[in-house]
């Protein structure tokens, strides 16, 4: 089996969340690993405190946002491994048929890895090359300054062990999806016993209604993926704000930004792509029956709304409510901290942007479903 340059192409999600999760993770370990060879050295108590809430700063951020992207990593590549198995499933079901056994088709899988290979070591020579402004950024107070230091442990742990645990999993998750008779793979016989299953309910219902609820509530992989792009927008962008708010310096602040606005970009794409080209031929069809294209978008993208504003609140409450543990608990014993509160000026701000990306983001989609030709249809098997 090869995958295709276009398949490769639909992992770019994989690799920038890879990339976002080791960036972070390479210079905040590192510099976790460099400030514990000068704990001997510093005896000011004010300076211990800061020092000590530096370290915790740290590991608190390293194992969050490695052990939270990394888990949206492991999601979106068995969404990516499902949907590719669906899209070929005749192909796939064709080499079962010619005797060839689920593990030896499942281990072809393992390129789907090279996704986290390329986005982990792009991560972590950015995060070197970043290390020095960073330390600058950490390094306030009374803290002395510590000097960058290459570590060849931290490009197993972060770049090398990543990519084999994920080519592993792509792997086994490709050998359990592929246990499916062969018959239903070639057939695709588990769809039409879906439609099979609606035509009531399309009766029951109108077709613009039945296809807006089938498409909202029926996509449950493409909702997460909607909220979680909007949860990431909402709370980076208000805590990289936050960041400024409390004097800790541009560096991180802007990092933060850069992040949350890079990963809602690249995770709204991806959902929204996945479900512009699955409801293609669907809109095709619906023009030649005299919907025009207004109806058509809102059918098909008009009910994620709900879904994006469910994850920009839960981001702001996030954001709020770490923001309130780093200041409260980690930086509690540091004199220079200034406090802490909710910020409804940068909420709202944040929300006026959020509704400009979103809403870019639906039209852009949406004029794509708008240019389906009926040939799109015509030539469906």
């Amino acid at each position: 089996m090869v995958i295709s340059l276009k398949d490769a192409f639909k992992l770019a999600g994989v690799t920038i969340i890879s990339f976002c999760a080791v960036f972070v993770c390479t210079f905040f370990i590192s510099y976790y690993m460099d400030a514990a060879a000068i704990a001997d050295k510093i005896t000011d108590p004010q300076a211990q405190a800061l020092y000590d809430a530096q370290m915790a700063t740290a590991t608190f951020v390293s194992c969050l946002c490695g052990g939270f992207l990394g888990l949206i990593a492991v999601v979106t590549l068995v969404f990516y491994i499902n949907l590719y198995i669906r899209r070929n499933a005749y192909a796939l079901g064709l080499f079962k048929a010619l005797g060839y056994p689920n593990a030896r088709i499942a281990c072809a899988f393992w390129v789907f890895g090279l996704s986290v290979l390329l986005g982990a070591a792009l991560g972590f020579g950015c995060g070197y090359a970043f290390a020095p402004a960073v330390y600058d950024a950490l390094t306030i107070g009374a803290l002395p300054r510590i000097e960058v230091s290459f570590h060849p442990e931290l490009l197993v742990l972060l770049v090398i062990l990543p990519a084999a645990v994920f080519s592993a999993l792509s792997v086994a998750c490709a050998f359990f999806a592929l246990r499916r008779p062969t018959l239903e793979l070639i057939r695709g016989k588990s769809e039409r016993v879906k439609a099979v299953k609606r035509v009531r309910a399309d009766r029951e219902r109108g077709f613009l209604a039945e296809v807006f609820i089938k498409t909202t509530f029926g996509r449950k992989g493409i909702a997460f993926f909607v909220a979680f792009a909007c949860f990431c927008f909402s709370a980076m962008v208000q805590m990289g704000a936050s960041t400024l708010e409390l004097d800790t310096g541009y560096m991180m602040g802007a990092i933060m930004l850069i992040i949350g606005v890079v990963l809602a970009v690249t995770v709204l794409i991806m959902a929204t792509t996945t479900l512009v080209n699955s409801n293609a031929k669907n809109v095709a069809m619906m023009k030649t029956f005299g919907y025009n294209t207004r109806e058509c978008v809102f059918a098909v993208l008009g009910g994620f709304h709900i879904y994006a504003l469910i994850g920009f609140a839960v981001g702001t409450a996030y954001q709020y409510g770490l923001m309130t543990l780093m200041v409260n608990i980690v930086f509690k014993d540091v004199a220079m901290m200034p406090d802490y509160s909710f910020n409804a000026p940068v909420m709202l701000i944040t929300f006026a942007a959020f509704i400009v990306f979103y809403e870019a983001c639906t039209f852009a989609f949406g004029y794509a479903l708008s240019k389906v030709p009926l040939k799109a249809v015509m030539l469906e098997n």
